[in-house]
């Protein structure tokens, strides 16, 4: 005896869901893969710190210092001559931009202090340093 409500000879009005669920369940698939790759940006192995995050209104300016002293402005390549060009030509109209320095940790303090005293002489008053809270087992 088939479950449903009404007389036996109508046509019966439910929903498989079944198809449903397996959409459902391929899209969540498809997201969970993708999504990692969705990030962008140069593999920086970054300092830790326990500070908290910022809150950000408009987009930052990134400037990377790479393990082999490559420095970057959002992903553009910069050298200590250009950089104050590079970080002018990333400020889009008359709003101030928030400027990051992201330097992986093997870099030489004296080349992070070379970057910073560009940015200086480009203007830069407000520099924030980009680094990762540490794990839990690390203290």
């Amino acid at each position: 005896m088939a479950m449903g409500s009404g007389s036996g000879n109508g046509p019966m009005s439910e929903i498989n869901v079944t198809p449903l669920v397996d959409v459902m369940l391929v899209l969540l698939v498809i997201f969970m893969v993708t999504a990692p790759m969705m990030t962008t940006g140069l593999d920086v192995n970054l300092p830790q710190t326990k500070a908290g995050a910022l809150d950000e209104t408009t987009p930052p300016i990134i400037v990377s210092i790479t393990g082999q002293n490559l420095i970057y402005v959002n992903d553009q390549r910069a050298s200590l001559e250009t950089l104050a060009a590079a970080v002018k030509a990333q400020q889009h109209g008359p709003a101030k931009h928030q400027v990051f320095l992201k330097a992986d940790k093997t870099v030489p303090y004296g080349v992070v202090v070379q970057v910073m005293g560009a940015l200086k002489a480009a203007g830069i008053e407000k520099l924030g340093m980009v680094t990762e809270s540490p794990t839990p087992s690390e203290g």
